[in-house]
């Protein structure tokens, strides 16, 4: 955990109260939540509980979580009565969640007609592809370049020990299984990659499709290349991300009455 995250975990946890719910009693000039609000909070509780499982500490979840069912710019102050937390720990998960891409520093629209330079706001991505692009991207940064460091420079390291020491079979054993291991990072690392690159309506309309083909289908597909050599399926993947759309999808429909032809 890198420090401003620290910060962030350490300051919710001693430095405000926790969020209405939670066992600090509702202050007497607060009215009492209204049900939308209550579903609000207990969903930012419930989503920053499961921010740990994305990296993120749970004040930066919460944040997120709320500022997206509020679906409006909250200052600061706002966000913090809401969630119950400390004007520091507020503002550190504000910033770490806008360095994350979750949330946007917005003009405060509330503002109208006063003195003094505009306010500043708070407003969650409303585009869920966009940031969770942008989510991938960033826990890349942060934890899947390092490790792939980490480990490819450990498999330099065991196989000159080995190299030096041929007698070792343990230092053996251990070069084979890190050459293995970090080939099969680097293949997980490329494929969260790739998400990022996408288009965020590309990627909505990719899983969208994905959801309407059934399981059983994609595991037909799963199976038929495993029958297929690998230089085959390349070069008709190459084929294929060359053709224009028009030609795309006439290649499609021949293709279509091929297959339907083949498998009477």
């Amino acid at each position: 955990m890198n420090a401003k995250l620290a910060t962030v975990k350490s300051h919710e946890t001693n430095g405000g109260a926790r969020a209405p719910g939670a066992g600090t009693p509702t202050p007497a000039y607060r009215a009492a939540p209204t049900t939308a609000e209550t579903i609000r909070l207990e969903l930012a509780e419930a989503w920053g509980e499961m921010g740990a499982a994305w990296g993120v500490t749970p004040a930066i979840a919460r944040v997120q979580a709320y500022l997206m069912a509020r679906q409006a710019p909250l200052t600061e102050r706002e966000v913090r009565e809401a969630l119950g937390l400390s004007h520091r720990a507020a503002s550190l998960a504000l910033a770490e969640a806008e360095s994350w891409g979750i949330v946007e520093r917005v003009p405060e629209p509330r503002r109208v007609g006063r003195r003094g330079p505009a306010g500043v706001a708070y407003l969650a991505v409303g585009d869920h592809f966009q940031w969770f692009g942008r989510v991938i991207a960033e826990r890349k940064v942060r934890e899947g370049d390092p490790i792939v460091a980490v480990l490819e420079q450990k498999a330099r390291e065991a196989s000159a020990a080995a190299a030096a020491n041929p007698d070792d079979g343990e230092l053996a054993d251990l070069r084979d299984w890190l050459a293995s291991f970090v080939v099969f990072v680097r293949l997980f690392d490329r494929a969260v990659g790739l998400i990022p690159q996408l288009d965020p309506r590309e990627l909505e309309r990719s899983l969208q499709l994905l959801d309407r083909v059934p399981d059983a289908t994609i595991l037909r597909l799963f199976d038929l290349l495993g029958g297929l050599d690998d230089d085959d399926v390349l070069e008709l993947v190459d084929a294929v991300s060359r053709l224009s759309p028009k030609s795309a999808r006439r290649a499609t429909k021949l293709m279509s009455g091929v297959v339907r032809t083949v498998s009477r």
